[in-house]
């Protein structure tokens, strides 16, 4: 090995191969630790909206809202849009008695539209939720708790009201842009807050005419959040100027896109509040629209 300024290399190439080899384990570590926390967060994210979809579908509302003021008409909004189902649904020999809940969620109104139709088919592209409905499927009941400040919970039962036909129902994951092709037909199909969040909403409306059986019916709520977080803006449904410089509302589009199949029977605002955390908690309200299709 030769030697330059009376220094044997051998050593400069065993210490810097030590060096790379320390960098080398250090950015290992470092990875390993940055995947954990990420995989930490996620589950948390996670689980936390998942409760906090447990607590709007199945919460008290004193669990909801622990105020004695407040939007006590924006509670339960997961049994309000079932109860606007039965309003418009009518039974006939015609007319399957099959409900169709797609964005399901954690099933709330998928259980509760058991109390008028004898199938009901909840669908969600969340395998969490769907999860979760499965579970109050078998058991009925599930414990899960609700942020009330920082690292402060409270633990709080989910419960499906002993009234509802469980069995009745049915729970599978899947996009509502590419719905199953087997399905066959429904006399109420129900989407709620769901058209906002689709990353391709036209797919969706085109498949309604196939899945609503003649003189069923359509209900969708949205409080028509368009963002480019979950839809391309060229696949918006409102929220936009057209080349005309005229204004266009989802509602715009959904009569549109709707009108050649449904015709609209209802329109009405529908408030929801969603808890966060104790001080927290978003107040909305939904746009519901009825479409009854045409024979």
């Amino acid at each position: 090995m030769p030697l330059w300024f009376n220094i044997d290399h051998r050593y400069l190439v065993l210490g810097a191969f030590g060096v790379t080899a320390g960098i080398a384990v250090y950015s290992t570590y470092q990875l390993k630790c940055e995947r954990k926390r990420r995989k930490q967060s996620n589950v948390y994210e996670s689980q936390k909206l998942v409760n906090e979809y447990l607590v709007f579908h199945y919460g008290s509302p004193s669990e909801v809202l622990r105020y004695e003021f407040g939007p006590k008409d924006s509670l339960d909004f997961p049994r309000r849009c079932a109860e606007l189902c039965f309003k418009h649904y009518k039974p006939s020999s015609s007319v399957p008695s099959r409900a169709f809940d797609i964005g399901c969620a954690v099933g709330r109104s998928s259980f509760e539209l058991t109390q008028k139709f004898d199938e009901v088919v909840g669908l969600d592209y969340s395998h969490a939720f769907v999860d979760m409905c499965n579970t109050l499927k078998v058991k009925g009941q599930m414990e899960y708790f609700v942020q009330d400040e920082g690292d402060l919970f409270t633990h709080l039962t989910a419960k499906v009201p002993a009234n509802l036909a469980r069995s009745k129902t049915s729970f599978i994951q899947g996009d509502a842009c590419n719905l199953p092709t087997n399905l066959g037909t429904f006399g109420c199909v129900l989407a709620a807050n769901l058209i906002c969040r689709l990353h391709l909403p036209f797919n969706f409306l085109d498949r309604m005419a196939g899945l609503v059986a003649p003189g069923g019916i359509l209900v969708i709520t949205s409080p028509y959040t368009w963002m480019e977080q979950f839809t391309d803006k060229s696949t918006w449904l409102g929220g936009y100027q057209n080349e005309a410089g005229n204004e266009v509302t989802g509602f715009d589009t959904l009569k549109k896109s709707l009108g050649g199949d449904f015709y609209i029977v209802e329109d009405i605002e529908m408030p929801f509040f969603i808890r966060e955390t104790a001080h927290k908690n978003q107040w909305s309200v939904a746009h519901a629209t009825v479409w009854k299709r045409k024979s």
